[in-house]
């Protein structure tokens, strides 16, 4: 990781906001607060950061739509993101995870734990200074050609994935998923798999993170081919890719 990455941190409680931005700037980052989402809004769209911190409960907007708008800026869908709130229940850390949040921290927290999730985070995806992307890397096995046949189509070097040749807008954990299981038709990766090679901090996460990642991946596939059910659930077990899929014309 490179040094000084910016990070954006939304909060309105100016003591958590005044502690965050504390540690991190003692660890070596570069904090911007925002006490709104209108001011992380346009923070972000001026300057995308290299991961976010949102509070969920911020007076202008809940932090779950400050999520999707920023999401939606250029730029937005590569900016790892986090959500920090005082609420605590599994209800709450799976919306956020099912909109594509990279972590969830409940308020009162520890200011160190926090950074070193933030280094973890920002370690995993690459991330640089000023949110540029560095060197890509990956703990998935060496990529295997795909079925000729196959409606799924690859693009490792931009992290793209077209399906019946529309691009699949995709969160990193999303693409994660769905690459390994594209990449291998037919194998079956169990829960603690998928933990281990697309989040690599396994001991982070917990199974209904891949849950909830494979459901919004089955709604995004369904709005583009209602009819083809590509990913087949093993009870007990994990996922899969469906080995028979009608081909892409």
């Amino acid at each position: 990781m490179l040094s000084n990455p910016r990070i954006l941190i939304a909060e309105d409680e100016s003591g958590i906001a005044d502690t965050l931005q504390y540690v991190l700037r003692t660890d070596g980052f570069v904090p911007v607060w925002c006490a709104t989402a209108a001011q992380a809004i346009a923070q972000f769209t001026a300057e995308p950061p290299a991961l976010a911190i949102l509070d969920v409960g911020l007076p202008d907007m809940n932090g779950f739509e400050l999520f999707k708008r920023l999401q939606a800026l250029p730029g937005g869908a590569q900016v790892p993101m986090l959500f920090l709130t005082a609420r605590s229940d599994e209800i709450d850390r799976v919306v956020g995870l099912e909109l594509g949040a990279d972590d969830y921290i409940a308020k009162p927290f520890s200011p160190r734990e926090l950074v070193a999730r933030v280094r973890t985070i920002l370690r995993r995806s690459g991330r640089g200074a000023q949110g540029v992307p560095a060197a890509a890397t990956s703990p998935a096995p060496a990529p295997s050609p795909a079925a000729p046949a196959t409606p799924f189509a690859l693009d490792l070097e931009r992290m793209q994935i077209r399906y019946y040749g529309r691009l699949l807008e995709l969160s990193r954990y999303e693409y994660g998923v769905l690459r390994l299981l594209v990449q291998r038709p037919g194998r079956v990766y169990t829960r603690d798999d998928l933990l281990r090679l697309v989040w690599d901090e396994a001991s982070d996460s917990f199974d209904r993170t891949v849950d909830a990642h494979v459901k919004t991946l089955r709604a995004k596939l369904k709005a583009i081919a209602p009819e083809v059910d590509p990913i087949r659930t093993l009870r007990g077990t994990g996922y899969a890719l469906n080995e028979e899929l009608p081909p892409a014309p």
